[in-house]
C-alpha cells in the first residue's frame, strides 16, 4: 500500500465533504444568518459533537486501532472477531446510557455548557429542544467510528473518508426542504443531525460484513483485551481531545459577550477544519495503523521514518495553509458566508477569529501526527500528561485574551494551546528516541520558507482592498477568489518545483 496514495484518497474524499460543508454552511448562513437561534443550534450540535471525538475518534480509535492490530497480527481471525464483538456490544451500552442522560438532562447541559443563553428564556428552550434531538448522534457516530477504525486497519480508508459526505448531504436536504415544515424553522438542522447518525452508520456496514467484521451482539466481561481498551480509552479522553475540551470551554466564555459571538467561533473553525481534515486527519489515520504495526515488529527505524514522513508533509502542506487563512480571511468569509442575514460585520468579527485560529493551524495538525506517536506503542500516561498542561495552559490564555480582544482572544487560545501541545508531544519523541529527524530538514526548511514567501507576495497583491470583497457579491467574487487562491497555490508550489521538490519524493510504502 502506498501511503501517498491513500492520503491522496482520503484528502479527495475529504475535499468533496468540505465542499459540501461550505455549501451547507452557505444555506445555513443565508437562511438563518448568525443570531440567536444559529447560537441556539450550535451549542445543541457541539455537545453531541465533542461527545463523539471524545468517545470515539479520539479515545476510541487511539486505545482500539493498537491493541486491534496486535489481534490481527499476533492471534488470527477468530480471537479479532471475538475482541470487536465484545468492544462493540459494551461501547454500545455505554453510548445508550450516555445518550439516555443527554436527552433527561439537556436543561442542565445546556446550563453548563452556554450558562449565558439562561437569561434569554426562548433561545435558552430552543436550545435545550434541539440538544434533546441532536443527543441520540452520539450513539450513532460513535458507531460509525468504531467501524471506520476497523476499517481502516483493513485499509479501506475510502470509506470512512466518504461517510461524512453523507452528514453534510442530509444538511442541505433540511435547509432546504425540511426547513419549511418545521417550527421554529432552525429544527431542521438537528432534525438532519439525527438522520445523518443512522445513514452514516448503514452506509458502512455492509463493508465490515464483506472483511468478515460486522459486529455481533457479545458481552463477556471476562474478555482481557476488551478491558485492555477500555482501559486506555479513559486516559486516551485527554490525550487526543484537549482542543475540543478548549472548544467547549470557550463556547461558555462566547456564551457571555455579544450576540453571534458563537457563531463566529464557528464560522472560522469552519474554515481551519478544512485543512485540518484534508492533512492532519487524513495523515494521522493512515499513519496510526501502520504505526501500530511496525510496533508489533519492533521495528523502530521504520517506526520513525513513518513520523518523519508524517511531520515532512505536515510541514510542506499545512504552512502555506495558515498563511493563506491569516491573509485573505476577509476574501473567504466574505465569498463564502456573505449572503442574506450574513453581513459585512458578522465576516469582519469572523475574521478576527479565523486569525487566531490561524496562528495555531500547524500545532493543530501536528497533534495528530505526534500522538499516534505515542498511542500506537499504547502509551498513554505521556500524552495525558501533556494534554493537561495544555488545557490548563489554553485556559489561562483565555482569561488573558477574552478581555481584551474578545471572541478572537478565545480563538488565539486554541491555537497557541495547539503548538504548545505538539511542542511537548514533539519533545518527548526525540527524547526517548522514538523518533529520530532524517537528514535534510535544515534544507527542506529553507526551500519552504523561499516558497512561502512567494505566497505571501502573490495574496498580498492579489487581494487589494478587504473593503472591496465586503461591498462586491456573486460570481465576480467566486471568480476573483479562485484566481487568488490560484495564484498563490501555482506560485507556492512552482517555486517548490524550481528547488527541486517532486511529488516521488513524498511517495512512501505502508507496512
Amino acid at each position: 500500500m502506498n501511503l501517498l496514495k491513500a492520503l491522496a484518497t482520503i484528502s479527495s474524499l475529504t475535499l468533496v465533504s468540505r465542499i459540501l460543508a461550505f455549501m451547507r454552511d452557505v444555506l445555513i448562513a443565508r437562511i438563518f444568518g448568525a443570531g440567536a437561534a444559529t447560537d441556539a443550534f450550535f451549542v445543541a450540535f457541539k455537545l453531541p459533537n465533542l461527545l463523539r471525538r471524545l468517545f470515539a475518534e479520539g479515545a476510541f480509535s487511539q486505545a482500539f486501532v493498537p491493541i486491534f492490530g496486535e489481534y490481527r497480527n499476533r492471534k488470527g481471525q477468530d480471537e479479532t472477531k471475538l475482541l470487536v464483538d465484545h468492544v462493540t456490544t459494551m461501547l454500545a451500552l455505554i453510548l445508550f446510557v450516555v445518550t439516555l442522560i443527554g436527552i433527561i438532562a439537556a436543561p442542565v447541559f445546556v446550563y453548563i455548557s452556554a450558562p449565558g443563553f439562561v437569561k434569554d428564556a426562548e433561545k435558552y428552550q430552543l436550545t435545550v429542544q434541539m440538544l434533546r434531538i441532536t443527543s441520540p448522534y452520539i450513539f450513532f457516530i460513535s458507531l460509525v467510528s468504531v467501524a471506520a477504525a476497523i476499517l481502516n486497519t483493513y485499509n479501506k480508508f475510502w470509506v470512512p473518508a466518504a461517510a461524512p459526505i453523507l452528514l453534510n448531504a442530509c444538511f442541505i436536504a433540511g435547509a432546504l426542504w425540511l426547513a419549511p415544515y418545521c417550527n421554529p424553522p432552525i429544527l431542521a438542522l438537528a432534525w438532519a443531525v439525527f438522520i445523518a447518525g443512522i445513514v452514516q452508520l448503514g452506509f458502512q456496514l455492509p463493508f465490515l460484513s464483506k472483511i468478515g467484521m460486522l459486529p455481533a451482539f457479545r458481552l463477556n466481561f471476562r474478555d482481557e483485551g476488551m478491558w485492555r481498551v477500555i482501559r486506555q480509552m479513559g486516559p486516551a479522553i485527554f490525550g487526543v481531545s484537549i482542543a475540543q475540551i478548549s472548544l467547549i470551554i470557550n463556547t461558555i466564555f462566547a456564551s457571555f459577550l455579544a450576540a453571534g459571538s458563537v457563531s463566529w467561533l464557528y464560522y472560522a473553525d469552519r474554515l481551519m477544519e478544512f485543512p485540518s481534515g484534508l492533512l492532519g486527519v487524513a495523515i494521522g489515520t493512515i499513519l496510526l495503523p501502520s504505526l501500530s504495526k511496525c510496533h508489533a515488529k519492533n521495528d523502530r527505524m521504520e517506526y520513525s521514518k513513518l513520523l518523519d514522513w508524517g511531520l515532512r508533509l505536515t510541514v510542506l502542506l499545512t504552512l502555506p495553509s495558515a498563511l493563506a487563512l491569516g491573509m485573505i480571511g476577509v476574501p473567504l468569509l466574505a465569498t463564502f458566508f456573505q449572503h442574506g442575514a450574513y453581513t459585512a460585520h458578522d465576516v469582519l468579527m469572523a475574521r478576527q477569529a479565523l486569525t487566531g485560529y490561524s496562528v495555531g493551524l500547524i500545532g493543530m495538525i501536528l497533534v495528530k501526527i505526534l500522538a499516534p506517536g505515542f498511542y500506537a506503542r499504547q502509551d498513554i500516561r505521556t500524552p495525558v500528561k501533556i494534554g493537561i498542561v495544555t488545557l490548563l495552559a489554553t485556559q489561562a490564555m483565555n482569561a488573558l485574551f477574552i478581555g481584551w480582544i474578545q471572541h478572537a482572544g478565545l480563538a488565539l487560545s486554541i491555537g497557541l494551546g495547539a503548538c504548545l501541545n505538539s511542542a511537548i508531544l514533539f519533545y518527548y519523541l526525540k527524547k526517548n528516541d522514538i523518533y529520530r529527524p532524517e537528514p535534510g530538514w535544515a534544507k527542506f526548511s529553507g526551500k519552504i520558507v523561499l516558497a512561502i514567501a512567494a505566497l505571501a507576495l502573490t495574496l498580498w497583491f492579489g487581494m487589494g482592498s478587504e473593503q472591496s470583497w465586503l461591498t462586491s457579491s456573486g460570481w465576480p467574487r467566486v471568480l476573483r477568489l479562485t484566481a487568488l487562491v490560484t495564484g498563490g497555490i501555482v506560485a507556492y508550489f512552482s517555486v517548490l518545483a524550481l528547488l527541486g521538490f517532486r511529488l516521488r519524493d513524498f511517495s512512501k510504502k505502508g507496512v
